[in-house]
């Protein structure tokens, strides 16, 4: 049993699989940061934009 034990504590497989789970968790927090960030001043761009073409006289 103390040579088992001995084994997992010292076994590093799966190291870098909880390296990529960390780092995709951080890339998708990331863009959703930015999402949020931009989203507000699109729509306000968007609603001016409309704005300007329904006041356009053809």
């Amino acid at each position: 049993m103390k040579n088992y034990l001995s084994n997992f504590l010292h076994d590093e497989d799966g190291a870098i699989t909880v390296d990529f789970v960390v780092l995709t968790a951080a890339i998708c927090t990331l863009g959703l940061i930015i999402v949020l960030a931009f989203s507000g001043g699109a729509t306000d761009l968007a609603n001016e934009i409309e704005l300007a073409l329904d006041n356009i006289n053809v």
